[in-house]
């Protein structure tokens, strides 16, 4: 009972839980693939935006098991993120359509522009 109460107030304690298994994923890569991926992993928390936390998991765990293996293959990180780092980066988050802060605010913008839109008819 308590734990589902605790859950209500922070979140999903199993979620909270892969994350932390996530990070740890990152901090026993090699270098320079682990300075790449918590590099990456701090502009995912800036502009990815998801917050749908099983979206979020899956694409920790999902970004975890590609640095693991390029590690493990050798595979330089210019050919993981490519020219474009930023580029990599927002490409990575998109392909995970989980709902977005963002989200809300658009939806607010549209309704105060159709709102406008009838005011003027």
């Amino acid at each position: 009972m308590a734990a589902k109460w605790i859950e209500a107030l922070t979140g999903s304690l199993e979620q909270k839980k892969q994350y932390k298994q996530y990070k740890a994923r990152i901090e026993g890569l090699p270098e320079p693939y682990r300075g790449s991926a918590k590099a990456l992993d701090r502009y995912f928390m800036y502009a990815g935006g998801i917050t749908d936390g099983e979206t979020m998991v899956k694409m920790l765990e999902d970004f975890a098991d590609l640095w693991e293996r390029a590690a493990i293959d050798g595979t330089p990180v210019s050919e993981i993120v490519g020219d474009d780092p930023v580029a990599f980066a927002e490409e990575f988050t998109q392909a995970y359509g989980g709902k977005q802060w963002i989200d809300k605010e658009r939806a607010r913008l549209n309704t105060a522009i159709d709102e406008a839109k009838k005011e003027q008819s």
